[in-house]
């Protein structure tokens, strides 16, 4: 595998061991890559990100990869390593689909899936379009050709897969945004409440992804059959439609989005984002 394997973490020292909540989606493999033998004294908890973003503000997690939306709820987090999940122009997998021009967009279906693909749906209609759109739930597994909304919103692989023939107008959400905002989209990041001792679990999560990034192509082929792409086709998404370092211009995206999700009253407005500055250099 190549690489550095020595351990960042051990949670012998201490009698509470650190909990990560971590994703097992394709998107989020670079960044667990080899993560049990970085932190091998920590326990790595898979879920879904609503369901860590819950169990991370009960307290039932000590670090968690959490959607960006969630991060803007609650001011006592903090962002905790500079490994994210981003993107600097089309990400492929989260995409909205329109039966009508944009501009006569009344009624939108949107998965459930991803409360910040949903957040940044509503951004990029209000502030280019002036449209604030009826909302409607697409329930997870089903396809855009199961509502008769205006526009559809999927993520995932049914994203990446939906027949195009219905629809007049297709964004990939990662590709507008950049070019609206001129700065990157952050999808998730690692976060922790505010003065958590992680006891250097920020090293491992940092070490985790570069270790993924230099296995890319190892990760592609085990994972491709999975997602329903060949390795080529998983390898391309990995490497070119995603970003996986959280840096200057992503914090300004990450800070640019807050501010109009609050506009908007989908997020609590006044937050004073905090980026672990000791950390990212800002």
């Amino acid at each position: 595998m190549g690489g550095n394997s020595t351990p960042f973490f051990s949670g012998t020292s201490c009698d509470m061991t650190i909990r990560i909540g971590a994703v097992s989606y394709l998107n989020t493999k670079p960044l667990v890559y080899r993560l049990d033998e970085l932190a091998p004294d920590a326990e790595i908890i898979y879920d879904f990100p609503s369901r860590l973003a819950v169990d991370l503000a009960t307290g039932e997690l000590d670090v968690a990869l959490i959607p960006s939306i969630e991060f803007f709820q609650d001011p006592k987090y903090t962002i905790v390593s500079d490994a994210c999940i981003g993107c600097r122009g089309p990400v492929l997998s989260v995409k909205f689909f329109s039966r009508v021009p944009v501009e006569k967009i009344r009624r939108v279906s949107l998965d459930e899936g991803s409360r910040t693909s949903i957040a940044l749906v509503r951004v990029l209609l209000q502030q280019r379009y002036g449209i604030e759109p009826e909302l409607e739930s697409l329930p997870i597994g089903a396809t855009a050709q199961d509502s008769d909304a205006d526009a559809v919103l999927l993520i995932g692989d049914r994203a990446i897969h939906q027949p195009v023939a219905d629809f007049v107008e297709i964004w990939d959400l990662g590709d507008e945004w950049c070019r609206w905002s001129e700065l990157p989209f952050v999808f998730a990041m690692w976060v922790a409440h505010v003065g958590k001792d992680l006891r250097g679990t920020e090293l491992a999560l940092d070490a985790a992804r570069d270790a993924g990034i230099r296995c890319l192509d190892e990760i592609a082929k085990r994972e491709a059959v999975k997602a329903g792409l060949s390795p080529a086709q998983c390898l391309t998404y990995l490497r070119d439609n995603l970003h996986f370092h959280l840096g200057p211009r992503e914090l300004r995206g990450l800070a640019l989005f807050y501010e109009h999700a609050a506009a908007l009253g989908i997020t609590p407005p006044g937050r004073d984002l905090s980026f672990a500055a000791s950390r990212i250099q800002v």
